[in-house]
């Protein structure tokens, strides 16, 4: 692990809005980019976060109809929520109105563990 040990502090929670038409929006957040430092393929990374994601504590969903691999990702130890994405050879955390630090840090951990290779975090605000 590049990063020995990222805080995965968060600067700024989105808020949450509902529509009237139905559905919900999120504006504001952060999105943490977990990134290999050796190139691995979409369908390697899609394989390595499946693998975690159907080992306790985790329960996710994901959506077909999208271009990229998308999962609603709970963790059942740190009663965290957020969404985890894979795209252009890089896992993003979301965070969600109610995400703590804990359950992206054990997720990193998980990944980093499951991996012979280093990782780079970096975050965005959005």
């Amino acid at each position: 692990m590049t990063d020995d040990d990222p805080t995965f502090r968060i600067p700024q929670h989105p808020t949450r809005r509902y529509r009237r038409r139905g559905g919900v929006e999120y504006d504001g957040g952060t999105v943490f980019s977990v990134r290999p430092t050796r190139d691995l393929d979409e369908a390697t990374l899609v394989e390595l976060v499946r693998s975690i994601l159907d080992r306790q504590p985790y329960r996710y969903g994901d959506w077909f109809d999208l271009p990229m691999p998308l999962y609603l990702v709970h963790d059942d130890v740190t009663g965290d929520t957020f969404r985890v994405a894979i795209r252009d050879g890089v896992v993003e955390l979301h965070v969600l109105p109610e995400t703590e630090p804990d359950g992206l840090r054990a997720f990193y951990h998980r990944l980093a563990a499951n991996f012979e290779g280093d990782w780079t975090v970096t975050h965005r605000n959005g």
